[in-house]
């Protein structure tokens, strides 16, 4: 009885897979199965995207002498040479998607279940590859808005309470009190450039210029030099 369930099965499957499966016994075959990428995935590393194809999974199943009704040996493999892909890694992802397949394989025990195992194996494969897909999009989503929110705090400036506004003012009237210092203190120095020397300033008038002008006795005057006012005798007034 196991083993007329395991023929038909066979015959099934070939109608199903017909490009898609292998023998490799009276009691073993190989079926390829072809994920689709997600929709929403961008794989922009230049290397991941030449081996972002889709990735391909090979179920090898052996028939034990009593199947169906108990469970077909399973074993998942890739493709020789296949590269590997940036969402799914057969090596590292095996256990994970034994441990899918392993309510399937409860639920139909005692019935054929090799093409309910490869939609099972498909569904999941392609659910890790989206969630990976998903966390990639999320991480550079939150990159981006954390670069946003660097470029808008460049322009959104500190802010203004009470104490900030006080603290400002408070420096402003120290610069607008420094600037007018340093123009007054400018003016002035102008000003003393452009001034005419005061009398004092002058250079002291000689004797001769004083008597000259009818300056003398007004004012001091050099007594030494050659410009010297000549000495007057006392005049006698006789009767």
């Amino acid at each position: 009885m196991g083993r007329e369930d395991q023929i038909e099965e066979r015959e099934v499957l070939d109608s199903i897979f017909p490009e898609e499966i292998t023998d490799l016994s009276e009691t073993s075959y190989r079926i390829s199965v072809t994920l689709d990428t997600p929709e929403n995935d961008t794989i922009e590393d230049a290397e991941d995207a030449e081996d972002a194809e889709q990735p391909i999974l090979l179920l090898q199943v052996s028939y034990p002498a009593d199947y169906p009704d108990v469970a077909p040996e399973l074993e998942i493999s890739a493709p020789h040479n296949a590269p590997k892909h940036p969402r799914l890694d057969v090596q590292e992802d095996r256990d994970r998607l034994f441990e899918a397949l392993a309510p399937t394989v409860e639920e139909n025990m005692g019935m054929a279940m090799v093409f309910t195992l490869v939609s099972a194996l498909k569904e999941s494969a392609e659910l890790l590859m989206s969630e990976r897909a998903n966390a990639a999009q999320a991480l550079k989503e939150m990159e981006a808005a954390k670069v946003e929110e660097e470029e808008n705090r460049k322009f959104a400036g500190s802010a203004v309470t009470i104490q900030s506004f006080l603290e400002w003012r408070e420096r402003f009237m120290k610069e607008v009190e420094g600037k007018e210092q340093r123009e007054r203190e400018e003016k002035e120095a102008e000003d003393k450039k452009g001034r005419k020397p005061a009398a004092r300033d002058e250079k002291k008038l000689t004797g001769r210029q004083l008597w000259e002008r009818g300056l003398a006795g007004k004012g001091d005057y050099d007594e030494e030099g050659e410009d010297a006012l000549p000495a007057v005798e006392k005049m006698k007034i006789t009767s």
